[in-house]
């Protein structure tokens, strides 16, 4: 059985993992130097990154759709 392909290639779910990973652990560093809340859009960046990569992975794990037979 084939599985389906996601809409991201591999090198793009990489860079969404390394970045979801970057943004994730700054998020921490930033609300303890910075007096404001800036640090809150790391976090919305970082849940929408993850998103991208969950709707991926769902896409991924859908068994392809077959071939109509002539």
């Amino acid at each position: 059985m084939h599985q389906g392909s996601g809409f991201l290639s591999a090198r793009q779910r990489r860079l969404a993992w390394f970045g979801f990973l970057l943004t994730a652990l700054q998020a921490p560093v930033a609300a303890q130097l910075l007096p404001d809340a800036s640090w809150l859009f790391s976090i919305v960046v970082a849940v929408m990154v993850a998103t991208t990569i969950l709707a991926d992975d769902a896409m991924r794990r859908r068994p392809a759709e077959a071939s109509p037979a002539e």
